[in-house]
């Protein structure tokens, strides 16, 4: 592989398309090359400056990310695409194969998860080249599959994840780790900790809330983009 990845990310939620810009750039062989938040501007970027590898949102304002991909091929753009979703649709998934789309990641997630399916595609890349034989066939496939699920930090668990989010989620004036830890059934501690996984992800915002006696408590928000952000298989 000569030269970093170059790397264009495609999110229509800016405060996650900043997140995702910074992620990359902190992934050494990887540039983050810029950030386009709908398929038209995606192509206008790329005719500009083509890229190796599209982060690539699949719902996107103007066009679903499959389609933007489909469109992309027949144009003749070559880059690869992991795909970034909150859709646990498996038949999206065999359809983005035929794509170009080499990795999907599941939102929210951390920068350790982007970190892992990165290193993976490059050590692709680097065996990507002729392959003498089966064997080497193998290996350059098997440097994308990841082991299992991507791991939550240490001690926490998806279920309970999926629980806080949708808490957030729901609630227009965001809430705090103690309103969390009532609605979810969990201790303020452990919901801070998921709270503050949410934000290490770009999925939510934190603000203090003043006006109380003594140290003001935090609120977390959910992040929205255009489209409310109100479904949970966004």
């Amino acid at each position: 592989m000569n030269g970093p990845v170059r790397v264009l990310v495609v999110e229509d939620d800016p405060v996650a398309a900043d997140a995702h810009l910074m992620y990359v750039g902190r992934v050494q062989g990887f540039t983050a090359v810029g950030k386009a938040h709908t398929g038209a501007e995606a192509r206008r970027m790329l005719d500009r400056s083509p890229v190796d590898l599209l982060l690539l949102d699949l719902h996107l304002p103007d066009v679903h990310g499959l389609q933007l991909a489909r469109s992309l091929r027949a144009a003749g753009y070559h880059a690869d695409v992991i795909a970034v979703t909150s859709a646990r649709d498996l038949a999206v998934v065999r359809e983005g194969v035929s794509l170009g789309v080499v990795q999907y990641v599941l939102k929210p997630f951390t920068f350790a998860t982007l970190r892992d399916r990165l290193v993976r595609y490059a050590e692709f890349r680097t065996a990507a080249g002729e392959a003498s034989g089966q064997d080497e066939v193998d290996r350059a496939l098997a440097a994308l599959r990841a082991p299992g699920p991507a791991a939550l930090p240490k001690g926490l668990s998806a279920p309970t994840l999926e629980r806080v989010t949708r808490a957030v989620r729901d609630s227009a004036e965001g809430l705090t780790a103690t309103g969390v830890a009532e609605a979810v059934g969990i201790s303020r501690i452990t919901a801070r900790r998921y709270l503050e996984h949410l934000v290490e992800a770009g999925r939510a915002a934190r603000n203090p809330l003043y006006g109380q006696v003594g140290r003001p408590e935090l609120v977390y928000r959910w992040v929205r983009g255009p489209d409310g952000g109100a479904s949970p298989s966004r």
